[in-house]
């Protein structure tokens, strides 16, 4: 009887320990989380944001000078010659605002459909160098959102909403989708990522009117963006199996979500996430559906670049991945079939 003791308690322990490994994954995704959105969201401040005072000679280069050593490391000021020359540079998302100086109404030039936040933050920035002349200070928006989006940011939970859809199908896909062979998972990514784009071009313009034209722009975009994610997840679970989930929230969401300068733009984070938004999907995501939007299509194609970037890094990981499969399969082909034979002999 002393020999069959341990036996219940083996029974119990390993479905314990299995347990216990697979909650690893959700509390790593808390503490990825948690770190991720309160190191990126929670203490926003200027570094080196762009602006601009408008004016010519010896003195608008002085007072710009001044502005940038009053405010250290938060600005970068340059000058520019003319009015028309600030509205350019707003237009190409270049500078966060434009200080106009005058003896009797000083003028803020801004474009919130760029960023509400980065316009915000110089409008309280200029406004007490107006005051110090005892001056209103006289605020422009010269490329506003639309009325349906007043702050800007139902872009970012578009980006929010397609990047779920991406990625949670990544899990159907590589799961019950692993008894097909990778052309026809390949297949799917393309329907599926389609699908999903068409979901976020619906919401985009029926249904909440963030988009009042371009369409199908906002579907294209939408497409490329998915097709990056999904095709990125196919490859990546044949390596990573059941920690696929896990990496793919860590890079399309913890990285991603915090990166895209939906809600911040790069120039009010800290330098790691600020760094990233230089060539991360969401960044290209959110960037190109404003170009689309509000910029004229402006630089667009650098954001299609980005995005055009992740789906080819997708497809080198579905490709290598249906190679390790196709590898795996002829290496086990020999063990089933001495299987059989032995199974064969013994009958």
């Amino acid at each position: 009887m002393s020999g069959r003791t341990p036996a219940p308690h083996h029974a119990a322990s390993s479905p314990l320990r299995h347990v216990l490994t697979h909650l690893l994954t959700p509390l790593l995704m808390c503490l990825g989380m948690g770190l991720a959105y309160m190191g990126a969201f929670v203490h926003p401040e200027p570094h080196h944001l762009p602006v601009a005072v408008v004016g010519e000679g010896p003195a608008a280069a002085a007072f710009a000078q001044k502005v940038e050593d009053g405010a250290g490391r938060a600005l970068d000021v340059r000058t520019l010659a003319h009015r028309a020359d600030a509205v350019n540079e707003l237009k190409g998302r270049r500078i966060a605002g434009a200080y106009v100086p005058s003896d009797t109404a000083p003028e803020l030039i801004v474009a919130t459909a760029a960023s509400d936040t980065s316009a915000t933050v110089t409008e309280k920035i200029f406004t007490p160098v107006a005051a110090r002349q005892g001056l209103p200070l006289k605020v422009t928006d010269v490329v506003g959102t639309v009325h349906d989006d007043p702050t800007g940011q139902g872009l970012f939970f578009l980006l929010v909403a397609v990047s779920i859809g991406s990625y949670a199908s990544v899990a159907v896909l590589g799961g019950a989708g692993a008894a097909l062979r990778m052309r026809g998972r390949a297949l799917l990514v393309v329907g599926v990522s389609g699908v999903v784009a068409a979901i976020g071009a619906l919401l985009a313009g029926p249904v909440f009117h963030l988009a009042h034209h371009g369409l199908a722009g906002v579907w294209g975009l939408s497409w490329l963006y998915s097709a990056g994610i999904l095709f990125v997840g196919v490859g990546l679970h044949t390596f990573l199996k059941r920690w696929t989930t896990l990496a793919m929230m860590v890079l399309f969401v913890m990285l991603n979500f915090t990166s895209s300068g939906g809600l911040f733009r790069p120039e009010l984070q800290n330098g790691f996430f600020g760094s990233l938004h230089a060539f991360w999907n969401g960044a290209g995501y959110i960037d190109g559906l404003r170009g689309i939007l509000y910029f004229g299509n402006d630089a667009l194609a650098r954001q299609m670049v980005t995005l055009a970037a992740w789906l080819l890094l997708g497809l080198a990981l579905t490709a290598a991945a249906g190679l390790t499969e196709r590898r795996r399969a002829a290496e086990q082909r020999p063990a089933a079939a001495e299987e059989e034979m032995e199974e064969a002999v013994a009958v």
